[in-house]
């Protein structure tokens, strides 16, 4: 009876949600973006071109890992406990994490499955893997350094004790800060310590050089404290890095100074801030500060040094994030630029000192204003040798706040995210302020692509996996508003394969003219067009449309034209842009901020402002072709809710349009459809609009009446009362006017405190109040075609469908575990029925209320790549080998760290497994091309025995080549001893004998 009486009161005859039934109502999570919590730590790996990003433990979750490949290849790991991510390092085909519960994870890239995890006697301090070692070097707290067999999944038997504590035994508080391998010599280890570093020999199992840098008093060091320099004082050690030759040694220390040292002799070369050299010379002035001026100007902290390479290993330059004064506005990474390193052997101590005294260059990678980099990590061409950073092309920095900027290096030009990373790094980079969604036809988001000068891409790794097609459907084009003033446009899907997986971006400040206070407050994108109008809380509204840049590759000023309200700003487009949504036209007026904007698939925009008033524009000018101020409207509102005492009340508040829909259908009384806009309030109030056409080709707009509802409208939907299908504007339904097409259409508008069907612009219908919770966020949505139905997001965390015309509930769930209740306002609901809401401040869920119950974000992308191959170790020259270097090869340290008892890895026996094959085709094709005169061929097995017997025999033998080595090297110096002498000798005899005339 209830439905029959709604029915008759709204207009509505026929049941739209007759085939709705509470058992079609299950929540599936169909997929997931952006990322859980505050970014903590980087990594990337050139080999598989992945790039793995670990965040921290907060109130929305644990810490996770994710894993992004190209296009949108994503994988999620989890840590085995509830924890923060601190490191994580590619090793191969691993990926080693380290966390807060201070629990070492290995995760295969092959499986996308943790394979081990490891939890140290002593809290880890410090990490070290090297791509070619099957083995991970750990830090501990207690001074010591172990290694776990990352192939055996179980600790090694080496171990190295506390050197510091051997040399300096009354020292105290002695963890492991750093530890890193030579960058040619494997063999070698650079251990740092707070008094210092250590140089650790794995073949002589011993320290070969102590690094210790000591201030004399009246030395200034990294800070220049005049009480302080009057003593002897030992800045501790908080970074330990390798020059790509390993012929030098940095270490970076807490009072900023950046210290290198000779790795032969131990010997200090120079000591130095970013701006400042010599600080260790007792009596040294320093630009930022002196005692004489009275001031002090403290450096921030050495977040990170890195020493890198070009092409060339003696091209070189350091790194650096932080050092910076505290002062200083922008505090960005700075690269100090070497260039080619001296020749060690013929070069003077003062050459060498010179050399890192007065840099080529210096380059300063700038990141936004107020800003600080604390990480960053480096993106090299191809190789993972030299510690990550041999020709490097972009770097990409961690800020404070757990945002992420991508630059060029060395220049540090910013390279946008954009068709760079994945669409979820992208909601960190910088941080997401608001999203809208457009539905727009398969077809048209096929056609809308961007062409941008762009560099090599970052990403190209893994591979994504098949998805069922759902090509008939309009696609969900996801908008994110950024803070920089961007707006990125991509294909959010419905779970489904993605056809166009490319990104649009837009510049509104580059648009509008300025780079700050560029706060995007609305987005409406047209489903037909592709058009998108973007307001701004400072009161313009900026229209894009999708075509080519003919100003590509130049940079020209603008000219303001204020034509019919309107400034054209089609010359503020982006030179790097060759097609793409350039800028249109700008409507700039001090009316306050947008506070509802709407652009419709027919070439017309709604705006309305915080001062109550509203603009209408039409494209095809384009031209302003109606204002007007909602308070004006008052006098002619009728009563739309039993509520009447508030009315009065809402007179004395301000009021503004939250809320524009257009349609086209016919008003009460009339026998005709027209084209319509809807506006609904703050305060509850229901406008109805008509745009009528003009002789002269032009519109206009007249107010068709007003409505009083009971509470802030958060959605309008006009429907067709026969059908229930969207009473939508659409570029086919206007053209049907012409032909005296008429919808008899109804409008279903819901409030925070209920919802009303009624038939404009009348005020009789159908209404409904919710229960006790309010709604924050509603839409009419159709379930395949079983029928329609009212869905709606309430403060109880829970998603409800509604009836139409009856308004009875239909089903309910829980969605307060899945997406954060307090940002329901904030969630969108499609026509479809997925519902795109928060999860976190930067993580975006997508749920299905017509579902089975099923968690699909489980991600099926692969991402480890077998024929990418590992590129070989860097070795020692030919001239280091000459002078006697004892050079150690990966296997032999994997002897000396696993011992001879160790069975072959599992990488060892794919590589014999590999060579044997070969050798066996190239058997069969002796056997093709005639008969063999060998014996019985060596079976797999024998192959790999006699394999494990030549490397058990290589352990015994390993010692007496050294000493053979070192023996041959004496001898070959002894000789060069004497030839020199011999040399010199004859020369002093030629002398006095050509002066005595003989």
């Amino acid at each position: 009876m209830a439905q029959f009486l709604r029915g008759k009161q709204a207009g509505v005859q026929h049941d739209l949600s007759v085939g709705l039934a509470p058992e079609l109502f299950a929540l599936d999570q169909v997929a997931r973006y952006g990322i859980n919590s505050q970014i903590s730590t980087l990594a990337y790996d050139p080999v598989q071109s992945l790039l793995a990003v670990g965040t921290n433990e907060s109130r929305y979750g644990s810490g996770q890992i994710y894993v992004f490949g190209g296009n949108r290849v994503s994988v999620v790991l989890s840590t085995p406990r509830k924890s923060s991510i601190s490191t994580l390092q590619f090793c191969a085909e691993k990926l080693l994490s380290l966390d807060s519960k201070n629990d070492i994870a290995v995760f295969s890239l092959e499986t996308k499955k943790m394979v081990a995890s490891y939890s140290p006697p002593s809290k880890v301090t410090a990490l070290l893997t090297d791509p070619t070692l099957d083995y991970a070097l750990i830090g501990l707290q207690n001074g010591e350094t172990i290694a776990y067999d990352l192939d055996r999944q179980a600790l090694a038997p080496f171990k190295i004790t506390n050197l510091w504590k051997e040399h300096d035994p009354r020292a105290r508080n002695l963890p492991v800060i750093a530890l890193a391998l030579h960058p040619r010599d494997i063999g070698t280890l650079l251990v740092g310590y707070p008094y210092g570093a250590v140089i650790y020999s794995f073949k002589q199992n011993k320290p070969l050089n102590y690094l210790q840098y000591e201030l004399r008093p009246g030395a200034p060091g990294g800070i220049p404290d005049p009480i302080t320099a009057r003593r002897l004082r030992t800045p501790q050690l908080v970074h330990a890095a390798w020059h790509p030759t390993g012929t030098f040694i940095l270490t970076g220390h807490d009072d900023s100074s950046l210290v290198i040292w000779d790795y032969k002799t131990g010997k200090l070369v120079l000591a130095r801030t970013l701006q400042d050299v010599n600080i260790d010379r007792p009596g040294n002035v320093l630009s930022s500060g002196s005692a004489q001026s009275g001031t002090i100007s403290l450096n921030a902290p050495l977040f990170r040094i890195v020493w890198c390479c070009k092409q060339n290993s003696d091209d070189t330059g350091i790194l650096i994030a932080g050092g910076s004064p505290m002062d200083t506005a922008n505090k960005g990474l700075k690269f100090l630029d070497f260039g080619q390193t001296p020749v060690y052997a013929t070069s003077s101590w003062q050459v060498l000192s010179d050399h890192f005294a007065k840099p080529k260059s210096q380059y300063r990678l700038t990141t936004p204003p107020n800003t600080e980099a604390v990480d960053f990590c480096i993106v090299p061409r191809n190789s993972p040798h030299y510690a990550g950073a041999s020709d490097p092309i972009a770097v990409i920095a961690l800020l404070a706040s757990g945002e992420l900027v991508t630059m060029s290096f060395p220049s540090g030009h910013p390279i946008t995210p954009t068709n760079q990373l994945h669409a979820s790094l992208t909601f960190v980079h910088p941080f997401v302020n608001l999203i809208s969604i457009a539905y727009l036809e398969r077809t048209r988001w096929l056609g809308m692509i961007e062409k941008r000068s762009q560099g090599p891409r970052i990403l190209v790794g893994g591979a994504e996996a098949t998805r069922p097609m759902k090509r008939y459907e309009d696609r969900n084009i996801l908008q994110t508003a950024h803070a920089d003033g961007t707006i990125r446009i991509w294909d959010a899907g419905h779970g489904d394969e993605i056809e166009n997986e490319a990104m649009l971006q837009v510049d509104v400040a580059r648009a509008v003219g300025r780079t700050e206070a560029v706060d995007i407050s609305h987005m409406s994108m047209s489903g037909a067009t592709g058009e998108l109008a973007v307001g701004l809380r400072a009161g313009e509204v900026a229209i894009f449309r999708h075509d080519r840049n003919h100003t590509f590759g130049q940079e020209i000023p603008h000219v303001h034209k204020n034509e019919f309200g309107l400034d054209d700003i089609r010359d503020r487009a982006d030179p790097t842009v060759k097609e793409g949504l350039l800028p249109l036209t700008l409507l700039s007026q001090p009316r306050g901020p947008v506070t509802a904007l709407r652009i419709s698939d027919v070439g017309f925009v709604v705006a309305g402002f915080e001062d109550g008033s509203i603009t209408v524009i039409d494209l095809r000018g384009p031209a302003v072709i109606h204002e007007a101020n909602i308070p004006d409207f008052a006098k002619s509102a009728s009563r739309g809710s039993i509520r009447r005492s508030t009315s009065n009340h809402n007179q004395s508040r301000p009021e503004w349009a939250v809320v524009v829909e257009f349609a086209v259908m016919s008003l009460e009384g009339e026998e005709y459809s027209s084209i319509l806009f809807f506006i609904g309030t703050n305060l509850g109030r229901f406008i109805t609009f008509k745009l009528l056409p003009m002789p002269n080709g032009g519109y206009s707009a007249q107010l068709a009446g007003t409505v009083y509802l009971d509470d802030k409208v958060i959605s309008i939907s006009p429907i067709s009362a026969d059908t229930g299908s969207p009473a939508s504007a659409s570029p086919n339904t206007v053209a049907s006017l012409r032909n005296g097409f008429r919808l008899n259409g109804v409008v279903i508008v819901a409030t925070q405190a209920g919802v009303r069907i009624f038939k404009p612009a009348g005020a009789k219908g159908a209404s409904k109040t919710w229960n006790d919770f309010l709604c924050d966020s509603a839409r009419v949505v159709r379930y395949e075609d079983r029928g329609y139905a009212i869905a709606g997001l309430f403060g109880d965390g829970s998603v409800k469908t509604y009836s139409i015309p009856s308004l009875k509930e239909i089903a309910s769930a829980r969605l307060s575990d899945t997406l954060d209740t307090r940002r329901f306002s904030e969630a969108i609901i499609t026509p479809t029925g997925d519902i795109f809401g928060w999860i976190g401040p930067s993580e975006l869920g997508v749920v299905n209320p017509w579902g089975s119950g099923q968690d699909t974000t489980l991600s099926l992308d692969k991402l480890y790549n077998k024929e990418a191959l590992l590129p070989p170790r860097p070795t020692i020259s030919n001239i280091q080998w000459i002078s006697g270097t004892q050079y150690v090869t990966p296997s032999d340290l994997d002897i000396l760290i696993g011992g001879a008892d160790r069975p072959p890895s599992k990488r060892m026996v794919e590589q014999m497994r590999s060579e044997e094959q070969q050798r066996r085709a190239a058997g069969r094709s002796a056997d093709v091309a005639g008969p063999s005169s060998s014996g019985q061929e060596e079976g797999y097995w024998a192959y790999m025995q006699r394999q494990v017997q030549e490397r058990t025999e290589r352990l015994n033998i390993m010692g007496d080549s050294m000493d053979r080595l070192e023996e041959q090297s004496s001898n070959w110096a002894d000789d060069v001893g004497k030839f020199v002498s011999q040399q010199k000798r004859k020369a002093v005899m030629g002398i006095i004998g050509s002066k005595l005339g003989l």
